[in-house]
């Protein structure tokens, strides 16, 4: 997987994160460095292993369906990009009524966002690829995206939340296209 491609799929994965560090951040009054640090590394945390996960699941069976991988990579990937958009589009504002970087609510929150990359996991197991620096990627980029989401959310609310959701859905779709081509015609 190239540099580009491995860093689109991270900041994709990323976009949940962020959206929900973003409501956070606009209801955690004030927010400290705690706040940030526990929603980061969380939120970084359950990326970068649930890929690792998803891979492990995928190696197993990598061999039984080696023929239309790139099918079912591109399936994924668009179904959870369509899924990112669609609840996006469809949501409406929940903002938690508690400190949502403490406790249950964090680890409810960290693999709530963190799904996605499970099946990102056995995706990349299907096409071959060596999943290490992938998921450390992945975790990296989230951890940041969520300490920058609760910053913003701070300043500016949620209002950007249901956006960057859709982005990261488009992105995703991409990827998955771009897998789906790559097999097919090269």
């Amino acid at each position: 997987m190239d540099w580009l491609s491995l860093l689109a799929l991270a900041v994709a994965l990323a976009m949940d994160a962020f959206a929900v560090s973003l409501a956070a951040g606009s209801v955690l009054q004030p927010v400290t460095f705690r706040h940030c640090f526990r929603l980061g590394f969380h939120f970084g945390l359950f990326q970068g292993l649930m890929p690792i996960l998803g891979w492990l699941a995928g190696m197993t069976v990598q061999s039984f369906i080696a023929g239309w991988d790139h099918w079912i990579a591109f399936g994924l990937l668009a179904y959870i990009g369509v899924r990112m958009i669609h609840e996006a589009l469809t949501a409406e504002d929940d903002r938690p009524a508690s400190d949502p970087s403490r406790g249950m609510t964090l680890v409810l929150l960290s693999i709530a966002t963190s799904i996605d990359a499970l099946a990102v996991g056995l995706t990349l197991a299907m096409i071959e690829v060596t999943i290490w620096f992938p998921a450390l990627i992945i975790g990296l980029v989230a951890c940041l995206f969520s300490v920058v989401g609760v910053l913003l959310g701070h300043r500016i609310g949620s209002v950007w939340g249901q956006r960057v959701e859709v982005i990261g859905g488009l992105v995703l779709v991409a990827i998955g296209t771009k897998i789906l081509v790559s097999d097919l015609f090269f």
